[in-house]
């Protein structure tokens, strides 16, 4: 009974000692490492997120790109930080794609981090094409692709734009060159340049690029159109059964990090999603807000690890 006591005792001292640290909680500014360079959607929705997420939990958030390796060298620098909230992952859902097709990995996903909290969910990608390739919609672009070679810019190896591509070849039994690129930023700018001729971005990268007419958005990778462009239809409507949705954008800390500071960091985030102007960013763009919390979070991020793995396989990536 007294050792009982004493674990009980000990567990409500640990909570106490936890509470104080997030009530001094933040005293300084945090480096949050998005692993892409600037100019992808990752890298374009947290300047829009965070901004509001300093002006509700109190400090400045100092944005590290730190491209290269489909999000690893980023997510590694986090892995290595204090776990004192100071150091946060926003990262897509490349993070959890990894493991499914690389042969060695740097860390375990799972057990080297804290999950924060899943700051939206992607509802699908535009497909997008050089002004000089002479296709209009999906239909062409495959007639055209079984004539000549075509390539399609990605943000790397894994990511989700990958996924996209690969499920489209699979389904349609097209050939299609993929050409991984260190992010969106400089995936977009290849299409844009003519280095390839299609590309799968995020609406809050491609949308500009279409109405500026540096690229001709073709179609939608979601199981339904996107609300801000209706006019575009969705892949699924040329090709039966083709889904591909955008993941998810989500933060992590590193290991050990203590739950009241994620949960802190998590509150912040929720509410600055629930503002009008971020909440229509996010939504005009293709995506879902979500704002849920660690343990929340903890569990839907464990799932989709697997779940990945098997869209990894199906899609036909070979672990590399």
């Amino acid at each position: 009974m007294r050792h009982f006591v004493s674990v009980i005792l000990s567990l409500f001292a640990f909570a106490l000692a936890g509470n104080a640290i997030a009530q001094n909680y933040p005293s300084r500014p945090i480096r949050l490492i998005v692993p892409f360079p600037p100019g992808g959607n990752v890298d374009v929705f947290a300047r829009v997120l965070y901004r509001e997420v300093e002006s509700i939990i109190g400090t400045n958030f100092v944005i590290d790109n730190r491209g290269g390796a489909n999000g690893l060298i980023g997510a590694d620098a986090v892995k290595n930080a204090n776990a004192d909230g100071y150091t946060l992952l926003n990262t897509s859902f490349a993070f959890a794609v990894n493991p499914a097709i690389r042969k060695s990995m740097p860390f375990d996903i799972v057990r080297d981090f804290t999950p924060v909290t899943n700051v939206a969910t992607g509802l699908g990608y535009l497909v997008v094409v050089n002004p000089k390739l002479p296709v209009k919609n999906i239909a062409e672009l495959i007639e055209l692709a079984k004539k000549q070679s075509l390539s399609y810019s990605t943000a790397g190896v894994g990511n989700g734009q990958h996924l996209a591509g690969s499920l489209l070849t699979h389904m349609a039994k097209i050939k299609m060159l993929h050409v991984p690129y260190k992010g969106g930023g400089p995936a977009a700018a290849a299409v844009v340049g003519g280095e390839v001729q299609i590309h799968f971005p995020a609406g809050s990268v491609g949308v500009p690029h279409h109405k500026a007419g540096r690229v001709r958005a073709i179609a939608f990778t979601g199981a339904k159109r996107l609300s801000s462009m209706p006019e575009i239809p969705t892949v699924g409507e040329t090709v039966k059964g083709y889904v591909s949705d955008a993941g998810w954008h989500a933060v992590f800390g590193p290991a050990k990090m203590p739950m009241p500071i994620a949960r802190k960091v998590q509150q912040a985030i929720h509410k600055a999603l629930q503002n009008p102007k971020v909440n229509a960013h996010f939504v005009d763009n293709g995506y879902e807000p979500n704002g849920d919390t660690p343990e929340v979070w903890a569990k839907l991020f464990r799932a989709d690890v697997k779940r990945f793995a098997q869209l990894a396989k199906d899609a036909g990536i070979e672990p590399q």
